[in-house]
């Protein structure tokens, strides 16, 4: 896991009631949140840091950013430099800079550019915000805060500039406007906006909005679980499991609106299950009601704090007939939930009736795996079927290598939008990611018929030259997929084993 630390910039226009934000949308081809709507904003690079210690690297970084995605311009420059064509000269060279091979770069023109020019005022600092530890990239952000009239110059006057490329499009939105937008599934938002939105939009002035989300996010600071929503009606809690690694954690999830469910409270940890009570509280002091526990399977990272919540709330647990049988005592039993079965989650968050999950039977990882999916806006919360982070174990005589995989091209028939995974971030298009699963597996399936026939061997041999591409670490996980995959083979009539090594039949 890396961290990385990074400066976002909430550029506003107008006073009170009129106040807009400035939103930005990331080209859908993006990696990292492409499609969604988020903050003009970079990483610190080695140009901010060489200007001071951390906060001016933060300045340099944001002034260096809000040049570079919006056109604006915040430093007192002299005349010859504020010409419409000299700004767009000294973009341009600073987007190819940006863009150039990590290995051909030279030294970024932005420096000398802003050279000899009285520096701007330093943006104020609202506050700071950590990618909570479900992603494999952590970013440690300081939102600052840039009203548009603050700004001397731009490319396009003093008005952002959007140029095609890492951003493809952007305006001034209204808090509730955007917000609303974002319920009706019209708007993709990342999470921490829509932190900032709420907050704002709950605002009477700029000042209260100040208070109230510093105070928010120093209890982030402190411990307190973010409520990280990718789309409405679902907040991320990724809780400290004993879980297989890469991954630290596992993804409780609680999803609805007026009546919600927890899914997979899955940490034996006290520390932790009282974090999610705290959360819990907070979404239910709102107004909501908290109606039940939803399991996906029976692993200990996602049944770990089952019982812990059952008691401390009163809650039934439901889950799939042999998930059920497999729990410890010490919860109040819900009924069963099997394939196609629904659980009514009342109104969506845009007011809509008649919002529910749909239970999906996928056995393979687990017999009794099930996922979710919710009707309003298409989300998928898929458990250990698929990981944002890692590849998924199948682990005989539990898991099932050939009925993975019927369960996986199942779910690529499914109607889908967000993928919600136990272990890493939610993805924007679900269905991309069940389909590069199953092409991974039938290249992994290739290689290991490729590997047999050059003839037989045992499985140690096999293993190294089959997932040549995993840590020597990771083999003992590796060791058992490959187990899956040998017996998938042999079900087929496609492989024998015969005095412990493993041979291709024709």
């Amino acid at each position: 896991m890396s961290r990385r630390t990074a400066a976002a910039l909430l550029i506003t226009r107008g006073e009170g009631q009129e106040r807009t934000v400035f939103l930005a949308e990331r080209a859908p081809e993006l990696r990292f949140f492409g499609g969604y709507h988020a903050l003009p904003g970079g990483t610190v690079g080695d140009e901010d840091r060489a200007l001071g210690g951390d906060e001016a690297a933060i300045q340099a970084c944001a002034h260096r950013e809000l040049f570079e995605e919006t056109g604006l311009v915040r430093h007192r420059l002299p005349p010859a430099r504020t010409s419409g064509d000299a700004l767009t000269t000294m973009r341009e060279q600073l987007l190819a800079h940006e863009q150039a091979d990590p290995k051909q770069k030279g030294a970024s023109p932005w420096p000398g550019f802003v050279a000899g020019c009285t520096p701007p005022r330093p943006l104020r600092e609202l506050c700071r915000i950590e990618t909570p530890p479900f992603a494999p990239v952590r970013y440690d952000t300081t939102f600052l805060h840039v009203p548009i009239e603050d700004c001397i110059a731009g490319t396009a006057g003093r008005r952002p500039d959007i140029w095609p490329g890492e951003l493809v499009s952007g305006r001034f939105w209204l808090p509730q406007q955007a917000l609303a937008s974002w319920r009706n599934g019209d708007l993709l938002l990342v999470p921490p906006v829509v932190i900032l939105l709420e907050h704002m939009a709950q605002a009477v002035d700029f000042e209260h909005f100040a208070r109230e989300l510093a105070g928010t996010t120093q209890g982030y600071h402190d411990g307190h679980l973010h409520q990280v929503r990718f789309s409405p009606g679902i907040v991320l809690a990724p809780l400290r499991t004993p879980t297989l690694p890469p991954a630290t954690t596992t993804n409780c999830y609680i999803v609805g609106h007026e009546r919600l469910w927890v899914v997979d409270p899955g940490s034996p940890d006290p520390a932790e299950q009282e974090r999610l009570l705290v959360l819990l509280g907070e979404l239910t002091a709102r107004g909501a009601k908290l109606e039940g526990i939803l399991v996906t399977h029976h692993h200990p990272d996602h049944v770990g704090g089952v019982n812990a919540l059952s008691q401390a709330l009163d809650l039934p647990v439901r889950g799939h007939p042999l998930t059920l049988a497999r729990l410890e005592p010490g919860h109040r039993a819900g009924a069963a939930l099997d394939d196609g079965m629904k659980v009514a989650l009342g109104r969506s968050p845009d007011g809509q009736t008649g919002w529910e999950l749909l239970a999906v039977h996928t056995p393979g990882h687990d017999r009794g795996h099930l996922c979710f999916r919710e009707s309003r806006y298409g989300s998928m919360l898929v458990g250990d079927m698929l990981s944002t982070i890692s590849t998924i174990i199948i682990d005989p005589p539990e898991g099932h290598l050939a009925t993975y995989l019927q369960s996986l091209e199942r779910l690529a028939t499914q109607p889908m939008t967000t993928l919600y995974p136990a272990h890493g971030p939610a993805l924007r298009d679900g269905q991309r990611l069940v389909k590069q699963y199953l092409r991974h597996r039938r290249q992994r399936e290739g290689k290991l018929v490729e590997v047999l026939q050059q003839g037989p061997a045992t499985a140690a041999e096999l293993l190294p030259k089959v997932y040549w591409d995993a840590d020597p670490a990771l083999y003992p996980f590796a060791a058992r997929s490959l187990f899956a995959g040998l017996q998938k083979l042999l079900e087929e009539g496609r492989a024998i084993e015969t005095a412990g090594r493993w041979q291709f039949v024709n």
